[in-house]
């Protein structure tokens, strides 16, 4: 393809939609969008829409070795995601040193699809002295927990350690995100449900509600105290929401996501799915999943999230629900499930959905000087979307090597034509993108963003 050509379609603006409108690419960046062709190569995708390429701002793509970078972002290529953003625990090693950060840069520059950010995280001893390092290297924000997952590869670190992390974290600009449940609330259910793990909707009662609010009401107070950059990952119920809505009229600087699963699935669908619904935190109830949608109308969640963890599914497989890994493969689903189940129900808006999906992520991890919006000058990070096409998602078709979905056999309206990332075309019905076409982007933040 010319390195300048143009694409007709739809356009999704940041305030509106260009219909019948050109956006022009040259050299992978945006330099045109005008209602009349200019000479360049023409892409007809007249009726379509062209969005802003999707930011998946929760992914791991090393939870499981299996996958890495070349298979998640492959996925990432084919659901319209054009930029991810990769969290810190690894299965082997948290990226915790400006070494560690440094030698996944190189991987990443060697093995992705589309473009990378990095977040990094803390050692729960003596870790502080690495944050103003890793800052530097271009770590787009800091991910903690207050849940001890796994003591060596996703620990928890204690309040009194997140106190001091947050002060650092806030001379950097840089966000700081959490994985907000209280261990000693989930270690106590755990116990108490141990002996009903034959049913899957035991994993659903040993992770209650409370212990997620009591952990993001900890972090919001510290974040409240030290002015630091919050965000809290996967939130499943409105509660959360509504704090976080009382502490950004208190000042307090935060954001909040939610990810498709709660949006689609609830606790209910445990005896269907069995251990390919154990995320944490788990399922809600449908009660909770409506009143998501309402939130996400009304503009109170700042961002949707896959929150890709592909697990082979071995780790799958046993049949107490307590015996399995927890998490499930989603980026390629990402973009498609909120467009099916938001936009092509009148649930949210298209407009809402690229705010949701690419401009507010963008902003929130400082990539918002190149990323998430199509705009004069910024990266031609592009994708075409079909909204009239109706299909069904097979898990055998998607490019985790997880080799599964929990949304298999979902109907879905609107497809997926197109994936440009920086100009290039990576996704034209299939993955065309190689390894080493995808980059590290290095984040940009200030004070004040």
């Amino acid at each position: 393809m010319n390195q300048s050509f143009s694409i007709k379609g739809n356009l999704v603006l940041p305030t509106e939609v260009l219909f019948d409108a050109y956006v022009t690419v040259e050299n992978g960046k945006i330099t045109s969008i005008s209602k009349e062709p200019n000479g360049a190569e023409i892409i007809d995708a007249s009726g379509q829409y062209i969005l802003p390429g999707g930011i998946d701002a929760h992914v791991h793509c090393y939870s499981a070795l299996s996958e890495g970078f070349t298979a998640a972002t492959k996925s990432a290529a084919a659901g319209g995601v054009t930029t991810i953003i990769e969290m810190p625990y690894d299965a082997d090693k948290l990226i915790c040193s400006q070494e560690l950060f440094e030698e996944k840069i190189k991987l990443l520059e060697k093995e992705a699809v589309v473009d990378v950010a990095l977040l990094a995280t803390i050692a729960p001893k003596d870790g502080l002295n690495q944050i103003p390092l890793l800052a530097e290297a271009g770590a787009c924000g800091f991910k903690v927990s207050l849940f001890n997952t796994d003591s060596t590869r996703f620990p928890k670190i204690d309040e009194g350690t997140l106190h001091e992390a947050f002060q650092e974290i806030e001379k950097t600009g840089r966000p700081v995100g959490v994985h907000c449940e209280t261990d000693s609330i989930v270690r106590k259910y755990l116990d108490q449900y141990a002996s009903e793990g034959l049913d899957p909707v035991a994993h659903c009662k040993s992770r209650p509600k409370v212990a997620e609010s009591t952990a993001a009401l900890t972090v919001l107070e510290l974040a409240h105290d030290t002015n630091v950059k919050l965000h809290l990952y996967h939130t499943t119920f409105p509660r959360v929401f509504n704090l976080v809505e009382y502490y950004k009229s208190q000042g307090t600087n935060v954001t909040a996501e939610t990810c498709t699963h709660y949006l689609t699935l609830v606790d209910e669908d445990m005896s269907r799915l069995k251990a390919k619904g154990k995320i944490n935190p788990p399922l809600r109830s449908a009660e909770d999943k409506e009143a998501l949608w309402t939130l996400l109308a009304k503009g109170q969640i700042d961002m949707v999230t896959s929150d890709h963890a592909p697990w082979t599914i071995d780790k799958k497989q046993a049949d107490n629900i307590f015996d399995n890994s927890s998490g499930a493969p989603g980026v390629e689903a990402l973009l498609p499930v909120l467009y099916s189940e938001g936009v092509a129900k009148g649930k949210v808006s298209i407009l809402q959905l690229v705010k949701l999906l690419s401009e507010n992520p963008a902003k929130r991890f400082g990539l918002g000087h190149r990323k998430g919006q199509i705009a004069i000058g910024y990266d031609a990070d592009l994708v075409v979307l079909n909204p009239e096409e109706h299909w069904t998602l097979d898990e055998a078709e998607q490019h985790s090597n997880a080799g599964w979905s929990p949304y298999h056999g979902m109907e879905m309206h609107g497809k997926i034509k197109k994936t440009f990332v920086r100009g290039q075309e990576i996704f034209n019905e299939e993955v065309t993108g190689q390894p080493g076409d995808g980059t590290f982007i290095r984040a940009v933040h200030s004070r004040e963003v």
